[in-house]
């Protein structure tokens, strides 16, 4: 649909620049080329920001689709897969043993205890019925609310639970220059992703068609695993855990494109910025000069667009 793709490449533009221009110090746009001030907080804070937004948005929703054609089920993303809250189970345990860690090295622990924690999820979820397509969820649910449990109770011996509530409510009004530039390894994942794209959709299709069809799937598996557990690592790193994302907006943009995944996947990404964005203006407008976690916003906005795909997909069967 043509006039979709100008719409969703038209509103990450608008909404680009629109963030660029909010925040609590006015900042015009032409006064940056000549106010020293005003190109400091443009470099420092704002442009930071919004990029670090655009790239979340995009690499959670590719890992969302990746994770939706590993797992063959629309009703899953990296948090209710239990891949957020191992990331987070990794973070603490980086933290705990190594007070003084870097960014790098605590993304380098989320990363493996995230890997760890999805490929879990995955050789149970294939184990159970296909013809029960809503159980991968529930399990997922399941699992993921075991593993935050174990976060938290960790959390809570050890003092860090205000810790654990920073990954565990994605905000971005802590992101300035020097403290979001590991989220670029999230475009390589998004090229990655669209590399591989026919690879992926030939695994979506099982091990027995992919084996027959001379592709190494349990390779195709593991570079799969290693995408969603580098976005989600890093995701809840440096901005916490963010909610629907990895949802809706895969479901969205099949419904509104098709399944061709090599020509979906960029809008996959595209649509994931916008809404990410949107939600991050509505959550610092709506009660300004004050801001609302993302996290929060999207736990409402994310919700409603489920339940609109959800009963859409109900009424058009």
């Amino acid at each position: 649909m043509p006039s979709a793709r100008l719409v969703v490449a038209t509103s990450l533009v608008g909404l680009f620049v629109l963030s660029l221009g909010i925040g609590v110090d006015d900042l015009p746009m032409g006064s940056v080329l000549t106010d020293a001030g005003a190109l400091q907080l443009l470099l420092v804070s704002r442009l930071p920001r919004t990029v670090a937004v655009v790239l979340t948005g995009a690499g959670l929703a590719i890992a969302g689709l990746v994770l939706q054609i590993l797992v063959r089920n629309r009703f899953v993303e990296p948090i209710t897969t239990g891949t957020g809250q191992s990331a987070a189970l990794g973070v603490l345990a980086v933290t705990l043993l190594f007070p003084t860690a870097s960014i790098a090295m605590k993304t380098l622990g989320a990363s493996v205890a995230a890997l760890a924690g999805t490929s879990v999820f995955l050789s149970i979820a294939h184990r159970l019925p296909p013809t029960q397509p809503f159980l991968i969820p529930l399990f997922g649910l399941v699992y993921g609310g075991v593993i935050g449990a174990a976060v938290t109770f960790i959390a809570w011996q050890t003092d860090l639970l205000q810790y654990v509530d920073i990954w565990t409510n994605g905000e971005f009004s802590g992101v300035l220059r020097g403290r979001y530039e590991l989220l670029w390894i999230l475009a390589a994942m998004v090229a990655l992703a669209w590399w591989v794209a026919d690879r992926l959709t030939i695994a979506s299709m099982g091990r027995e068609v992919s084996v027959g069809l001379g592709l190494n799937y349990q390779r195709i598996v593991q570079l799969g695993l290693v995408m969603v557990a580098v976005i989600s690592s890093l995701a809840v790193v440096v901005v916490g855990m963010i909610p629907f994302v990895g949802l809706v907006v895969p479901n969205l943009v099949s419904r509104l494109m098709g399944d061709n995944l090599k020509s979906a996947l960029p809008w996959v990404a595209v649509t994931g910025a916008v809404l990410l964005l949107a939600c991050d203006i509505i959550g610092r407008l709506i009660r300004y000069p004050y801001e609302i976690p993302v996290g929060t916003v999207l736990g409402v906005v994310g919700s409603g667009l489920f339940l609109w795909i959800l009963f859409g997909r109900t009424q058009r069967a």
